[in-house]
């Protein structure tokens, strides 16, 4: 097992990573003095693994209830997360409930989980109304992953390859190297690149929990362009990681067209994406209305788009000052590609 520790004073926390760990979460949270009234809140499609974390909870005198959220995107809405409060009011919960992460999806396990964000989506922007709230414990159990729907594990492949990019050379250049490998969920290489995108998350968060100086900024390399396409596909056409990788490749040309590094730190971008088998080009919508769409993004500051880019591997910075003409250019530069359809994609 490996830990990393989210260093934020009183709010400090552990993220746990581990074949099997699922089942030792009862006594995890046990050794927190946690209350022993919980809701375990899972979707129909990991219920193996709900299973095994609610008989770890009893094992350990915990009362659990298991409450179900829809599938995907859907479960992100202000009426779902309306429908969770009644529940915890109707199973006794009260105020200051201790929140525990077991994230069973690989996004999950190497951005969503850690950090301390929460939101829902609204009609015209992704996660637009959320908070802050860090986590009491993260458990994470890589095992879990061998349920992953092909299309789900290489989605949050590409939360792996925007860490190795935009934090760390040395990781993404062994990304490169076990690219084949992870395509094919080796167990050892997932437990070493989920603690390592874990451990290069924490130390931003630590620094700029709320993004207050701006430095957290730089974990949505990305994701400017990558949510509007999910918001224009609304929220249903694309998978995240699908949308990000996109987004990455349409950042690393952006970098490149503004002098700020060079089109070889582009291509590998480009190269390892595709080798783990992400799009790195969108067919539909058209590129005029992904402009369109960042300017209204939660992240644009005074209708001008906020994007992250590198200026090398492992060295990514914030800039207001793109300009609109060379967003449009670059779009349509990476137009043209499958727009994923279901669980297919069309060409």
């Amino acid at each position: 097992m490996r830990q990393i520790t989210v260093d934020l004073g009183p709010r400090s926390y552990a993220v746990l990573v581990g074949a099997g760990l699922v089942g030792g979460v009862g006594p995890e949270c046990a050794r927190l003095g946690l209350g022993r009234r919980v809701a375990v809140v899972t979707q129909r499609a990991v219920g193996a693994h709900a299973a095994r974390v609610v008989e770890s909870l009893r094992g350990a005198r915990f009362s659990p209830a298991v409450i179900e959220v829809p599938q995907g995107e859907a479960a992100k809405s202000p009426d779902e997360a309306r429908r969770l409060w009644d529940a915890f009011l109707h199973h006794g919960l009260d105020r200051g409930i201790a929140y525990v992460q077991v994230p069973t999806t690989l996004l999950a396990q190497v951005d969503a989980s850690v950090g301390g964000k929460v939101a829902v989506n609204h009609p015209g922007a992704k996660n637009l109304i959320g908070a802050f709230h860090q986590p009491r414990l993260v458990v994470i159990d890589p095992a879990t992953l061998g349920t992953l729907p092909e299309r789900e594990y290489r989605s949050g492949l590409a939360e792996v390859v925007k860490t190795g990019a935009a934090l760390n050379a040395d990781l993404f250049a062994s990304l490169e190297e076990s690219a084949s490998l992870l395509g094919r969920r080796d167990a050892a290489v997932l437990e070493t690149v989920v603690a390592s995108c874990c451990a290069e998350k924490a130390t931003i968060v630590e620094q700029d929990e709320r993004e207050e100086t701006g430095l957290r900024m730089v974990l949505n390399y990305g994701h400017t362009i990558g949510h509007a396409l999910e918001t224009l596909g609304g929220y249903e056409t694309w998978r995240h990681g699908e949308a990000v990788s996109v987004g990455i490749a349409a950042a690393a040309r952006l970098s490149v067209r503004l002098g700020l590094t060079d089109p070889g730190v582009a291509a590998r971008q480009v190269a390892l994406l595709e080798a783990v088998g992400l799009p790195t080009r969108f067919g539909a919508p058209a590129p005029r209305e992904v402009l369109e769409t960042l300017r209204r993004d939660k992240k644009a500051r005074d209708g001008r788009v906020v994007f992250v880019l590198l200026k090398a591997l492992g060295r990514a910075e914030v800039s207001t000052d793109v300009p609109s003409e060379l967003v449009l250019e670059v779009l349509e530069e990476v137009h043209g590609g499958p727009t994923p359809v279901g669980g297919q994609q069309r060409g």
